[in-house]
């Protein structure tokens, strides 16, 4: 039973992330830690996004400009063994309820669409990609950094998508070989893997299927909507 729940929220999480851009790791972290636990959660969706990001770049790739998250994903090497480190030395409540922070701030930004100002200096590019490393490595959540930062330069539509996919794949790539140092591919998260992989095919193909035929403004403020009730049910 725990197989097929995590296979579905995988499925779930894919379609969202391979029609909108984002949100792989928001819907599947807070969904999928009381299931298998945090510790097992946190390998598991550095995996599972690894996966996804190479199929979903794939799609995508010709929109991609590797120069503009080059600077970005290299900071946040920096941040990735931090976080990773934090998410064995922390206590699980707090790390949940750090999560529901950070996964509620981004749905209530991203719904007010407040107008930010221009990151002209690449500078920005450091501090906020070591933060988005530190996220990254602890909860496979890079993506509210990374949403602003894009936002902040002004890539367009197309760009920003899958400028993406190519900065989560960098992210993910390091995040997986940190946990894999780190001892945290136990048998178990082998296994809730492969049972997922049929699911990220699935998800993935409808995503596609379905891109461009509904409301992305419509399904993006449901997504979003959705974030807020995950993250004040891991916060209470």
């Amino acid at each position: 039973m725990t197989f097929i729940l995590a296979a579905l929220i995988v499925f779930v999480a894919i379609f969202t992330q391979s029609l909108t851009g984002f949100g792989l790791a928001m819907v599947s972290m807070p969904l999928l830690a009381p299931v298998v636990g945090l510790t097992t959660a946190a390998p598991l969706v550095a995996l599972v996004g690894l996966t996804a990001e190479v199929l979903i770049l794939a799609h995508y790739r010709a929109a991609l400009d590797f120069k503009a998250v080059r600077r970005i994903a290299l900071a946040s090497v920096a941040g990735i063994p931090v976080g990773v480190w934090a998410l064995g030395q922390v206590d699980e409540g707090l790390v949940r309820r750090v999560l529901g922070l950070v996964i509620g701030g981004y749905a209530i930004y991203a719904l007010l669409r407040p107008h930010l100002p221009a990151l002209a200096h690449p500078r920005w590019a450091d501090g906020l990609g070591f933060a988005a490393g530190i996220l990254g490595g602890a909860y496979n959540m890079p993506g509210p950094v990374i949403v602003v930062y894009g936002t902040c330069r002004r890539w367009p539509p197309a760009t920003f998508k899958s400028n993406l996919q190519g900065f989560f794949l960098l992210n993910s790539g390091l995040v997986t070989v940190t946990h894999l140092a780190a001892g945290n591919y136990t048998p178990t998260v082998w296994q809730d893997f492969l049972a997922a992989l049929p699911a990220i095919g699935l998800g993935a193909l409808a995503g596609f299927a379905l891109d461009g035929r509904l409301d992305p403004d419509r399904f993006r403020r449901l997504v979003l909507l959705m974030l807020i009730v995950l993250a004040l049910t891991l916060i209470a």
